[in-house]
């Protein structure tokens, strides 16, 4: 039995209206990090990455262009996306005219259900269904592999929630021209043996985080002596977990994204000054995870750039596992994911 869960993106002409699209993608939970970037122009990152797609939080974008000349239009859940965030999506549709030979403003209006800047993957399931959403309203023709380049181009972590299930983000070639680590740089589905996983997402806080991921990440590769040893070893992290994924084994994957989500905080804890997400409460679910393994459950952490808490775990004891957790952080939002579908193009219900 294999899980791969290939993207289903459609094609521009399958829409029902030329000049505008809708695409529906969901977050995804890094197994292996993506921690600093190599080129920040380009979002090349230092090492290859890991995640799971999740079934839970998804981001519906609708794109549509517009005549006449002006800025393009952007909501974010019904409100005007201003700062950082605006001129992140403008930057990105300027990219996405510059590959269409295009120059038609666009609107934008995208529905984000999963806490924004949380440390909870909004910018991947965002900028995923603004590269395949948008991509289809300009009318590029883009396979999964391009997809994927374009998604990152926006965010990093954007680039494998493109595959549904398990997904590996290559780092690409460390020299050469632009135009070769571009081409390097994208994501793929991992086939797996028979999983049946789960992840316990604990929301300890829903709240923006005090320092972005973005000067986080740069400011651990800057300044963090524990960032290159981290690095070099997240390098055969990812070896290991390809390989306990091929033949079934969740205990060792578990494992093995424990020690890297955990090696990762420890860069952060060593930058200088300190990035520190880790809240008391972070600790106490950490705790907790630890009680379970010691009772014979296989649970195991892991964390992004924030205080939440994900807790791999055969799906058969994801209901133990989240009243556990719940019971050790009675005031967090407790809730039960499963591997989720890549990115594809919908109608403007998300269908």
């Amino acid at each position: 039995m294999r899980h791969d869960h290939p993207t289903a993106v459609l094609r521009p002409q399958e829409q029902d209206s030329p000049g505008s699209a809708t695409a529906v993608a969901h977050p995804n939970i890094a197994l292996i990090k993506y921690w600093g970037k190599r080129d920040e122009r380009l979002i090349l990152p230092v090492t290859d990455s890991l995640s799971m797609t999740l079934d839970v939080f998804p981001t519906t974008t609708s794109v549509r262009l517009a005549a006449g000349a002006g800025p393009d239009e952007v909501t974010l859940n019904g409100r005007a996306a201003e700062g950082e965030t605006g001129r992140r999506i403008t930057a990105f549709l300027d990219l996405v005219r510059q590959l269409a030979g295009r120059t038609e403003r666009a609107v934008v209006d995208t529905r984000n259900t999963v806490p924004t800047g949380a440390g909870l993957a909004s910018s991947a399931s965002g900028f995923a269904a603004l590269a395949v959403a948008a991509a289809a309203a300009y009318g590029l023709d883009l396979d999964a592999t391009a997809l994927s380049r374009l998604a990152r181009r926006g965010s990093g972590s954007a680039s494998r929630s493109l595959f549904g299930g398990f997904a590996v983000w290559h780092a690409g070639p460390e020299h050469g021209t632009d135009a070769d680590a571009d081409a390097g740089s994208y994501a793929e589905p991992v086939p797996t043996a028979a999983l049946d996983p789960a992840l316990v997402i604990a929301v300890v806080n829903a709240g923006p985080k005090p320092v972005s991921s973005r000067e986080a990440m740069r400011r651990t590769v800057d300044t963090s002596p524990l960032y290159r040893p981290w690095a070099a070893s997240s390098k055969d992290d990812l070896v290991e977990m390809r390989a306990a994924l091929g033949r079934g084994d969740l205990t060792a994957v578990g494992e093995i994204a424990e020690r890297n989500a955990l090696g990762m905080h420890a860069t952060m804890l060593a930058a200088r000054p300190a990035v520190r997400y880790l809240s008391p409460a972070t600790v106490t679910v950490l705790d907790r995870v630890l009680q379970l393994r010691q009772a014979g459950i296989a649970a195991y952490a892991t964390m992004d750039a924030g205080p939440n808490v994900k807790v791999l775990c055969p799906r058969a004891d994801a209901q133990r596992v989240a009243d556990a957790v719940r019971d050790a952080a009675p005031d967090s939002t407790v809730l039960v994911a499963g591997p989720g579908p890549g990115a594809r193009l919908s109608d403007e219900d998300g269908r």
